[in-house]
């Protein structure tokens, strides 16, 4: 990770800090994030997370908050929800990471999944929690006037219209027939 996004927090894997560390966005890194994650805004992006290390690996771990407005599915219109997730993140230096060949399999286990490599002194832990957001957001979440709006537009489930087409017509003649 380079240092060079919306929400840059860099830890010095060598000087880590003691206790728990809170990253919190301000207005303009949640304005920036909010364009980037194509939502209309973002009002709250907390973390607060606490280091540990085991060989040359960081293992940031704790909880992330934020208070997502994006537009509904449906209607477009705003609507606001809040996503409140623990946070389990692995920083390990560029090029330490097993080279496996290209047929080779692997079992992955939960410390291998959110493994993020960086080069030189620093890792940037701002843009890793920015990324765990975006992975967070439903682009199809729908906001509480959806269904009224489907109901307004006349569209209906596919579970309240009768099947149709040509297999439905002729499963529709053999049951006439039965009768």
């Amino acid at each position: 990770m380079s240092g060079e996004g919306e929400l840059i927090r860099l830890v010095k894997p060598r000087a880590l800090p003691a206790g728990t560390m809170t990253v919190e966005a301000n207005e303009a890194e949640r304005a920036a994030l909010a364009g980037r994650f194509g939502v209309t805004a973002i009002h709250k992006l907390v973390a607060e997370v606490a280091f540990d290390t085991k060989d040359e690996a960081v293992r940031a771990s704790g909880q992330r908050s934020a208070t997502i407005a994006p537009p509904c599915a449906v209607t477009q219109d705003d609507f606001v929800y809040a996503v409140d997730e623990p946070l389990t993140l692995r920083f390990v230096p560029a090029g330490s990471s097993a080279e496996l060949a290209p047929d080779e399999e692997v079992e992955l286990d939960s410390e291998d999944l959110d493994e993020i490599e960086y080069e030189g002194e620093v890792f940037d832990l701002g843009e890793a929690i920015a990324q765990t957001l975006a992975l967070a957001i439903d682009p199809y979440r729908e906001g509480p006037g959806a269904d009224a709006a489907r109901k307004a537009a006349g569209i209906t489930s596919d579970e309240d219209q009768p099947p149709s087409g040509p297999l439905a017509e002729a499963l529709a003649a053999l049951k006439g027939k039965d009768a």
